[in-house]
């Protein structure tokens, strides 16, 4: 059974603006980890959040996605960019913090009520 895709901020147009062999390649990881399988190329993301993974797509560009794929809700996809550089923008760890720490939130709220 595929797990819910839960996309958080503008995560799921960001990906669509991604070109047509990466946009593929990233659905294509996502599915799998829908479907409780490992991505081909991907590592945890620690200083962004616990649990969080980083999708890497090699298309020529790099592109990368941070998703949570352990709540029960579903796989929120946090983050989806293309990275230019060897290191991550402080600029994208940071959106992705800030994403997940509402996530977060908004589930404590809901368990609270």
């Amino acid at each position: 059974m595929l797990k819910a895709l839960l996309w958080l901020g503008s995560s799921r147009s960001d990906i669509r603006n991604f070109p047509d062999d990466a946009r593929r390649r990233a659905g294509y990881e996502l599915y799998l980890v829908q479907s409780g399988l490992e991505p081909s190329d991907c590592k945890p993301m620690p200083s962004v959040g616990s649990g969080v993974q980083e999708i890497r797509v090699h298309t020529g560009q790099e592109h990368r996605v941070f998703y949570v794929a352990k709540l029960e809700e579903g796989v929120c996809v946090l983050h989806a960019f293309e990275k230019k550089t060897r290191k991550t923008r402080k600029a994208d760890l940071d959106l992705a913090r800030s994403r997940l720490r509402e996530l977060l939130n908004t589930r404590r709220a809901v368990t609270k009520t």
